[in-house]
């Protein structure tokens, strides 16, 4: 019950950021994406040396609510991160808006934010649905070769 708690703390506190830094308007979002603007930018900025710095501190100590060691491995990009990647941006320039900045919109009353909650949808659903061809693939029989 604690980690649900704290879940929806954090996911508030989230969303009041969101909304402060003015990431869930269309406009900021499309004046950056246009390079008009390098607010939204600096943002990242600010919030990635955070992370960064954050992460070091606490690597090789137990986290509060799992008591796990926090630890991570680096590996390198692969080809699925980088088409991902790229389908992300493109989607977000089209929609002017990203998943976390949706369900900020959905509970500002913004109901057009619902058209991009649906594209986010179908696309996960297509994702699910190709990354379980292969694995179908390789346990069915007719396809596997003759030995």
């Amino acid at each position: 019950m604690a980690r649900r708690a704290t879940g929806a703390a954090v996911g508030a506190i989230f969303g009041v950021v969101l909304c402060w830094s003015g990431m869930t308007s269309p406009n900021v979002i499309r004046g950056a994406l246009l390079l008009q603007h390098a607010y939204l930018f600096l943002f990242f900025a600010s919030a990635v040396a955070t992370a960064f710095l954050g992460l070091r501190l606490v690597r090789g100590t137990r986290a509060l609510l799992t008591g796990e060691t926090v630890g991570w491995t680096v590996k390198p990009p692969q080809r699925p991160q980088l088409a991902g990647a790229a389908i992300f941006g493109v989607g977000w320039a089209i929609a002017d808006a990203c998943p976390g900045p949706v369900a900020t919109q959905l509970g500002q009353g913004r109901l057009w934010s619902l058209f991009t909650l649906a594209g986010i949808a179908i696309g996960i659903m297509l994702f699910a649905r190709v990354e379980r061809r292969p694995a179908e693939r390789r346990t069915d029989p007719v396809a596997a070769p003759a030995s």
